[in-house]
């Protein structure tokens, strides 16, 4: 009678499948909650106590580990020796391993985990027998995720195929290593402190060494040009501890196939919205705005970014951090538009957004982003990982009376309340521009984006060159600067615009030259202490 081995943490589907086996003719060896839950259903089930010998121990950290078990699924069917082996010892082969493993990321995702309930959630038999079935995958299938179960069934059926066990092998010990990849990454948080071990509020982003674990999401139509091939992948869920999130975890409502260009802008779009409280909507080009605002709704918001550059919003990338709904998917819709990313989309705007069947719609959820999030970036050879951006110095308010640390008048007039609003909606849309960058705006929506010049001077120049094409004015707007001005020539740049305040960050030599050139055109200036370059 062939034998298979059921050990699950995660029971999805678990009676169906021993139903399934069992019909099979195959005799189940189970123990623990997953032996519980098939002889609960009526099934008949060896204890892995009764082919080992030995009870289980120490709180059931020893049960899998014995020859007993080990020899019966590493033993190759071919070779003759190891098959005199087993017999000799009253081994029986394991045919079918059914396995997934304690489930330590979920547990270090819950607040007030101790270091203690960590390490009880560090299994030590699953991985073993999945790497030793993954091992003789030619003879023992073993199968790790509760979607593989009716393939798995389906192919017991017949001869299972040498690429099918193949396809297990790679995918078990895929997900062995994304298992060890959750507990190092998790680990890196804790630290040892008078001799207790304590979680860290934040892990060191940092580390001497880093492992990936990714699992891919699809292939994409194309990489930046058609010629290059690209796809889409997320950190594998096991490793990522605290499920998925954002891009992540996105899902595709509508549209033409996506390309890796749509979603640089889509997490473009999406980073700029999430800087706002309140209805915010951007249009992307080439991951930067053309416009971006905020309103009284996301229809009122998609406006007014639509508007601020009507010409190079045609064939954008919108970005909302509200629900899309009808009114906005009108307005969206009356504008010829690549794609869309917002929280949700109801129902109603879903239908209106139909009629325009090649617009890529997508939704994603950003709530589980962590503060510590970092990001990776490749170059040639190798790789680069930072902690993400974050405009921290622009919570609210902004006014003359009360200012996050580091934000500071150093001109003589101060800006005015209608100002303050502005410069704090400027500060957070230039730093999701591309540097270097100056923009100019008003206290809801951007007015004019010039984005990664070679100088500051340039960035103003191409930002009064688009205003003037669109036959906006800047007369009487604030402007900002993602790095400081290195010389005057660039503030008197803006000052010859019509802009009446500026905020940049400061720390130039050259800071009390521009402080004086501000004070000189009557400008008000505000440093925030901190830079925001996008490269």
């Amino acid at each position: 009678m062939p034998r298979a081995l059921l050990s699950v943490s995660d029971k999805t589907g678990i009676v169906e499948l021993g139903r399934g086996l069992a019909a099979r003719g195959f005799e189940l060896v189970s123990t623990g909650g997953t032996a519980r839950a098939l002889t609960g259903a009526g099934l008949p089930v060896t204890n892995v106590s009764d082919v080992t010998g030995v009870p289980e121990m120490m709180d059931g950290r020893v049960k899998t580990l014995h020859p007993n078990i080990h020899g019966g699924i590493l033993a190759r069917r071919s070779n003759a020796e190891d098959l005199h082996a087993i017999a000799r010892l009253g081994i029986q082969s394991i045919d079918v391993v059914v396995v997934n493993l304690y489930p330590f990321a979920e547990t270090a995702a819950k607040p007030g985990v101790t270091f203690d309930e960590l390490v009880e959630q560090i299994d030590i038999g699953g991985p073993s027998m999945v790497r030793a079935a993954a091992k003789n995958f030619q003879d023992v299938l073993v199968v790790v995720d509760p979607a593989d179960y009716p393939a798995l069934l389906t192919a017991l059926d017949e001869t299972p195929p040498l690429s099918f066990r193949f396809d297990l092998m790679r995918k078990a010990l895929a997900h062995t290593a994304a298992y060890d990849t959750a507990i190092s990454a998790t680990l890196a948080t804790v630290r040892l402190e008078g001799g207790q071990f304590g979680r860290a509020d934040r892990a060191d982003a940092l580390l001497d060494h880093l492992d990936l674990a990714l699992e891919k999401i699809r292939d994409l139509r194309y990489g930046e040009n058609p010629h290059q091939k690209a796809a889409w992948y997320r950190p594998t869920r096991v490793a990522q501890g605290v499920g998925p999130a954002a891009l992540g975890d996105a899902t595709i409502l509508q549209g033409k196939e996506l390309s890796f260009t749509n979603l640089l802008d889509l997490d473009a779009a999406a980073r700029i919205v999430l800087e706002f409280e309140e209805p915010a909507a951007v249009v992307v080009k080439h991951t930067n705005p053309c416009g971006a605002a905020t309103g009284e709704s996301a229809a009122d918001a998609y406006s007014r970014a639509r508007d601020a550059d009507a010409l190079a919003a045609f064939g954008g990338i919108v970005g909302l951090n509200r629900t899309l709904d009808v009114a906005t998917a009108e307005a969206i819709a009356s504008t010829f538009i690549e794609a869309v990313i917002a929280p949700a989309v109801d129902a109603g705007a879903a239908a209106v957004l139909a009629k325009k069947p090649n617009m890529r719609v997508v939704t994603a959820s950003f709530d589980a982003l962590k503060p510590t999030d970092v990001e990776l970036r490749s170059i040639l050879g190798a790789m680069l990982l930072q902690e993400r951006d974050r405009v921290v110095e622009a919570q609210p308010p902004w006014s003359a009376d009360r200012l996050p640390d580091g934000v500071t008048v150093v001109t003589k007039r101060q800006p005015t309340a209608e100002e303050w609003e502005a410069l704090r909606f400027a500060w957070r849309i230039c730093a999701h521009v591309k540097s270097n960058a100056v923009i100019f705006t008003d206290a809801r929506h951007t007015l004019a984006i010039g984005a990664g010049q070679m100088s500051r001077v340039d960035a103003v120049n191409v930002a009064v060159m688009k205003a003037r094409t669109a036959n906006i004015s800047l007369i009487g707007s604030v402007a900002a600067s993602d790095a400081f001005f290195p010389f005057r020539d660039g503030l008197d740049a803006v000052a010859g615009s019509g802009a009446t305040a500026v905020v940049q960050p400061g720390g130039s030599v050259r800071d009390a030259e521009v402080i004086a050139a501000a004070d000189e055109h009557g400008i008000a200036m505000v440093f925030t202490g901190r830079r925001h370059f996008k490269h």
